[in-house]
């Protein structure tokens, strides 16, 4: 494993500052306090903030992909891998009870000030969007499998952001174990029809 250079440890920072306290709000000189570097050194590795937040996506978008990936090496079965994605909500809790979900956060922040790299924020949640409708295709749902997708993205987003407002973990667990819930009927439809195939 390779050590951190200046420049990941800027990026680093700067991803928890934003999703903490957000992009607009984070300052130059919090990340740098942060990171416990001089401007000079600051300035050699990023010229603007919206530098910085490109870097950010970026870390984010690579971090999400090995997510995901590690997924797909822990199992063979498509509902096991769904359900890791939505119980991530429980995995996440803390963070999620105290600052929502880092994803939907940034991008409405963005949205909010038609920023212009909200296009690459967004694109966190297409990456999601695919993997699970690939999951879902491979579950035999072909038909409804971005719609599938998008219900997942949807309630874990709704969960996220009640679980930010009320700060309570009973709902998580509860919302958790109702989608989990869903999946298995889900599947268990998508078995039938397959089966009624054959």
């Amino acid at each position: 494993m390779t050590a951190m250079t200046t420049r990941d440890h800027i990026v680093a920072a700067a991803n928890q500052l934003f999703y903490r306290q957000g992009y607009e709000h984070t300052s130059f000189a919090d990340i740098a306090g942060a990171v416990q570097i001089s401007r000079g050194n600051f300035y050699y590795h990023f010229r603007t903030k919206d530098e910085i937040l490109d870097a950010v996506i970026g870390a984010r978008m690579a971090e999400t992909q090995a997510m995901l990936d590690g997924w797909e090496a822990e199992s063979e079965s498509p509902a096991d891998r769904i359900r890791s994605f939505i119980k991530i909500l429980i995995a996440n809790r803390t963070d999620i009870k105290r600052f929502g979900c880092p994803v939907g956060t940034l991008t409405t922040e963005l949205a909010k000030l038609n920023h212009p790299s909200q296009a690459g924020a967004t694109e966190l949640f297409s990456l999601f969007r695919t993997w699970l409708s690939t999951q879902f295709r491979a579950l035999g749902c072909e038909k409804d499998a971005d719609r599938f997708a998008m219900h997942v993205l949807a309630r874990s987003q709704g969960v996220a952001t009640l679980a930010s407002a009320f700060g309570d973990e009973k709902f998580i667990r509860r919302e958790v174990g109702e989608m989990c819930d869903w999946l298995a009927t889900t599947t268990a439809a998508a078995a039938s029809i397959e089966q009624e195939k054959d």
